[in-house]
């Protein structure tokens, strides 16, 4: 069980992180403008694995931290 938030005013959408996820749990959210004027990725709530690929390809620092749970964590 693991999970994703996007630091919405660090965010500029380039969707890179989209587009690496392997599970598609992440997607732009074209209801919001952040302090930037971009919509901003957003984690869609299910089905992340932790795997850090989104924080990896982001060209922004800190603006997706992801959190992995282990299992005795879960429990």
């Amino acid at each position: 069980m693991a999970k994703i938030v996007v630091q919405v005013d660090h965010c500029k959408g380039c969707e890179l992180c989209v587009e690496a996820c392997p599970v598609g749990c992440i997607e732009i959210d074209n209801e919001v403008l952040n302090k930037l004027g971009y919509h901003p990725a957003k984690y869609k709530g299910t089905g992340c694995t932790g795997c850090g690929i989104c924080y990896y390809t982001c060209p922004e620092p800190d603006a997706i931290i992801v959190y992995k749970k282990n299992e005795r964590e879960a429990a």
